[in-house]
């Protein structure tokens, strides 16, 4: 069942968004090669915490960890750990906040120092496809015009998206009805409608859409081993435009403090 929030319950998911705005650009600031991702992990939690909420992820469905991080290869669903961040690593990382009960969801990616062009590519094409969905995210438009957009924008550069995850309805709960599959017809899905909260996330890969899931139950893996990027914003649907509820904002004002990393 789709939830409709009222304005109040919109800007209080806001709030919570951006806070998440703000905890991937504390995340950010300490990206850089030697650094394991369970530090990246461990700072995350605390901020969170510290600044009055709670970590979404940690404990949902047995989920480890406050942060996803997802390296490379790795789609989503990346579990902290050991890993060491390296130069030329593209680095996603995936969050979520709870904050006077309602929840926040944002993904983003960087590159770890230098990288080829064509992974550079990958990641500036999966934020505009992200953007260019958020357009289709209107009143009177279906779930399906947001998944037409996102994939045919990423195919003329020879990109896929992974069918298997969506991006989903949030705010209440961390997943809410309807799944906003990042592929679709136009004019066929779920209708759009006032007061919707949606969270939007193109995850596209490099090579084929294939994907698998190593045996921790979590870790998302393309299967040819080709490089994948994740963007993610959560929206309101909204009469005029769509109303975007979380922010990149804070991430470029870190990124400009942290030379070791970027992103389009």
């Amino acid at each position: 069942m789709v939830i409709i929030k009222s304005d109040e319950e919109i800007e209080l998911i806001r709030k919570s968004n951006i806070l998440l705005g703000q905890l991937h650009a504390e995340v950010a600031k300490h990206i850089k090669p030697g650094v394991k991702t369970i530090e990246l992990d461990k700072l995350a939690y605390d901020f969170i915490v510290n600044h009055g909420g709670k970590p979404a992820f940690l404990h949902y469905r047995g989920y480890p960890a406050t942060l996803c991080i997802s390296v490379n290869d790795v789609v989503v669903h990346g579990i902290p750990g050991d890993y060491v961040i390296k130069e030329g690593d593209i680095v996603s990382i995936d969050s979520g906040i709870i904050l006077g009960g309602y929840y926040s969801d944002s993904a983003f990616t960087y590159a770890v120092g230098e990288v080829p062009q064509q992974v550079w590519t990958l990641m500036k094409a999966t934020k505009e496809s992200l953007y260019r969905g958020i357009e289709q995210a209107k009143v009177g438009n279906r779930v399906g015009d947001i998944g037409f957009t996102v994939e045919n924008y990423v195919k003329k550069f020879g990109f896929s998206v992974v069918r298997e995850l969506t991006g989903h309805g949030v705010g209440r709960h961390l997943h809410e009805d309807p799944a906003v599959p990042n592929y679709g017809i136009r004019g066929y899905g779920k209708r759009l409608k006032n007061g919707m909260t949606i969270a939007i996330e193109p995850m596209v890969n490099m090579g084929k859409h294939d994907i698998y899931i190593e045996k921790d139950g979590w870790t998302v893996r393309t299967a040819d081993g080709k490089p994948s990027a994740h963007y993610e914003l959560s929206i309101a649907i909204r009469d005029k435009e769509p109303d975007i509820l979380s922010t990149f904002d804070y991430i470029y004002e870190a990124i400009e403090q942290n030379d070791y990393i970027s992103a389009p």
